[in-house]
C-alpha cells in the first residue's frame, strides 16, 4: 500500500465529516438529534447505566442518525432528480421519513426501558 491508498482512505474520512458538518448546518431535525443524543448521553453517565445498556444506548443513537441522514440524502437526491411534484417522488420520500420515524420509536422506546428503572429508584 503506498502513500497514494493511505492518502485517498484519509481523505474519504474527510469528506464524511464535511457531509455530518453539511447535515448539522443544514437540516433543523439535525440539530435535535444532536440535543437529544447530548441529554441521552448526560443521562446514561450521571445514572452509571452498565455496558450493556450502554451499548443498545449507542446503537439506537447510531440508528437514528443513519436513518436520518439517509432520508435526508434522498430527499434531496429526489428534490434535484425531480423538483416537480409527482406521486413516486413522493412515496420515495415518505417512505424514507418513515423509516426515521420507526427508528426514532425504537430508540424511544429502548430509551424508556433503560431510564425508567434509574429514574424510579431516585424517586
Amino acid at each position: 500500500m503506498g502513500n497514494s491508498y493511505i492518502s485517498k482512505r484519509l481523505a474519504s474520512f474527510g469528506y464524511a465529516f464535511n457531509g455530518i458538518g453539511a447535515f448539522l448546518r443544514s437540516e433543523p431535525h439535525a440539530r435535535i438529534h444532536a440535543i437529544a443524543t447530548v441529554v441521552v448521553v448526560a443521562a446514561g453517565c450521571w445514572y452509571k447505566i452498565a455496558t450493556p445498556e450502554w451499548i443498545v444506548i449507542i446503537l439506537s443513537i447510531a440508528l437514528v442518525w443513519a436513518t436520518e441522514m439517509l432520508n435526508t440524502a434522498i430527499e434531496k437526491i429526489m428534490d434535484h432528480l425531480s423538483p416537480q411534484v409527482h406521486p413516486a417522488v413522493k412515496f420515495i420520500k415518505d417512505v424514507a421519513s418513515g423509516a426515521v420515524l420507526i427508528a426514532a420509536i425504537a430508540a424511544a422506546i429502548i430509551g424508556a426501558v433503560v431510564f425508567i428503572p434509574y429514574i424510579l429508584k431516585t424517586i
